[in-house]
């Protein structure tokens, strides 16, 4: 049987609009760092162009014969021999941006673990699951002591990448991937509300503790204080609103360059919030900087092929009759899915800002290959699904 095509085209189609904008919208690092013209284009045109090989190559493997060793080794390597060896690794081979160390440099780019411990864990998650979730009613102690090993590996993944590598936004992710794949291999409701109620506490502490996310906190409550402060009573409004915080300047220039593209857009290399007044445009505020060049339209078109693409995967998943590609698969588009809604919903104050990725569009190799990759693998298991289309 052949892979999904249409899945295929969509990936291939977002990771060309990810190349065009890498060009248009990191003009202002280019001139800042004094890079060549073409530094981001040509960089993320080399790992495009893997990338859409890479899932093409993974679309003609047999998922029966290879995805589960892969998947599997992809996610001990990640986490025991990348993740773990992070912290010991001397600062010349660990990069450190804004704070955060989350990258391994080597010669020639920087790679992101996490991107690739994602699938891997995923896959564990869906691998394992099967075998000890049935679906079966149980009382609810035996659930919770099904769930304990999850709880406790999980628990580790947030000492790893939460605190060392300072990336709450990705733990956010993997949570909430971790709680609805929960759901759909068949933990009672009890079971999940209970799980998920001391993930939330879990996050609460992580931030209350943390001097920093506190004022991002604050920092996200002073830009939409204009709207909440009228509707509500002045005992919460004192409570929450802080006098100190300021609201974020990237914000506010997040959403002039979503105001200011229009429904048309000011044209693909013409936007102005992207020349120093919008940092990291390429990467964490690309849907504000494409959204300023292509507008409403644009940006619209964009989001369709986007959801297009979880569709499609979520279709997939639903039409395999092996229980793990349909967890595995579920758990692929859901990552998706937060990611995007999570930096969305960031440039537009819905939420607070986190450093996440939008895949395929952001610039940056991990991000790129590990989306590419979860994709390859998907298309793989397409092969093994009556799907028509």
């Amino acid at each position: 049987m052949k892979s999904d095509k249409i899945l295929f085209f969509i990936a291939s189609f977002l990771i060309a609009i990810g190349i065009i904008f890498s060009l248009s919208l990191g003009v202002f690092s280019v001139l800042l760092y004094d890079y060549d013209n073409t530094h981001f284009f040509i960089r993320q045109l080399s790992i495009g162009v893997i990338s859409i090989f890479l899932m093409w190559a993974l679309s003609r493997l047999n998922p029966e014969k290879i995805l589960t060793f892969v998947c599997i080794y992809i996610f001990f390597l990640a986490m025991f021999l990348l993740m773990l060896a992070m912290p010991f690794m001397p600062s010349s081979l660990v990069k450190e941006i804004n704070g955060a160390a989350r990258w391994i440099k080597l010669p020639g780019f920087s790679f992101a673990p996490i991107e690739f411990f994602k699938i891997g864990f995923i896959y564990f998650l869906a691998w394992s699951f099967t075998r000890k979730i049935d679906g079966v009613k149980k009382p609810f102690w035996d659930e919770f002591w099904i769930l304990v090993p999850y709880a406790i590996v999980f628990f580790f993944i947030i000492m790893l990448v939460a605190i060392y590598q300072n990336d709450l936004g990705q733990i956010v992710v993997l949570g909430l991937v971790l709680f609805l794949m929960i759901v759909l291999a068949g933990i009672s409701k009890k079971m999940f509300f209970s799980s998920f109620s001391f993930f939330i506490i879990i996050i609460i502490c992580i931030i209350k503790f943390s001097g920093h996310r506190i004022n991002r906190i604050y920092s996200w409550l002073a830009g939409i204080k204009d709207i909440l402060a009228p509707i509500l009573p002045d005992k919460i409004a004192n409570s929450i609103f802080s006098d100190d915080a300021q609201a974020p300047y990237q914000i506010s220039h997040s959403l002039n360059a979503i105001n200011n593209g229009g429904f048309f857009g000011e044209g693909i290399g013409l936007g102005t919030f992207k020349l120093g007044f919008l940092s990291e445009v390429h990467t964490d505020f690309v849907l504000a900087g494409i959204s300023e060049e292509v507008g409403f339209f644009g940006i619209l078109i964009i989001v369709i092929f986007f959801y297009a693409l979880l569709f499609r995967v979520f279709q997939i998943a639903s039409k395999t009759t092996n229980q793990v590609y349909y967890l595995f698969a579920s758990g692929v588009g859901l990552m998706f899915l937060f990611s995007f809604m999570i930096n969305s919903y960031g440039i537009t104050s819905i939420t607070p800002v986190k450093g996440i990725a939008v895949p395929f569009l952001s610039y940056g190799g991990s991000q790129l290959l590990g989306s590419s990759v979860a994709i390859g693998f998907i298309l793989m298991i397409s092969k093994k699904v009556k799907f028509k289309g």
